[in-house]
């Protein structure tokens, strides 16, 4: 397997643009921020998650680079949503006690603007909590401050014992 990995590295880099060079140590760096704990998902660490969380918000930013743009060379509105839910998803399982967890159960996202520039940030607020669902919202902007993408998400609370089976 190690043989093949090499192989297929040799093969990537040997005739990549600076761009794909970048764009693949991105990914690498990524990999390596989820192996060495920095991030608790894949998804956070090749997105270069950063995150912070208080009580009754999480703020999630990401770097924007060749790696989340669209054909168009904007942010890809993907990855726009995957972030939403990432700080949406976070700041519910914050607000649970232990052996609970809280998965999507429905996301609405209204893109606003295109995603350009340095950064985004995506800043979820709790709605409602009850015993078995959660409503957030979420606003993501970009570095400049304009506004691209509003959302709200629906989470069912579920137990997680028996999830990993």
């Amino acid at each position: 397997m190690d043989k093949e990995i090499m192989e297929l590295f040799d093969k990537c880099t040997n005739q990549a643009t600076d761009e794909e060079l970048e764009v693949l140590k991105s990914l690498l760096q990524g990999f390596h921020k989820k192996q060495t704990g920095q991030n608790s998902s894949y998804i956070g660490g090749l997105l270069q998650m950063e995150r912070s969380i208080t009580d009754d918000e999480c703020i999630l930013t990401i770097p924007l680079t060749p790696l989340v743009d669209n054909p168009l060379g904007i942010l890809h509105g993907g990855i726009t949503a995957t972030v939403i839910d990432s700080a949406m998803g976070t700041l519910a399982a914050s607000l649970l006690p232990d052996g609970f967890g809280a998965v999507t159960t429905q996301l609405n996202v209204h893109y606003l603007s295109v995603g350009k520039g340095d950064y985004v940030t995506c800043r979820a607020n709790i709605d409602h909590k009850g015993t078995k669902t959660m409503v957030l919202s979420a606003d993501v902007h970009r570095a400049d401050g304009r506004k691209i993408a509003q959302a709200t998400g629906s989470f069912f609370i579920i137990e997680k014992k028996g999830v990993n089976k």
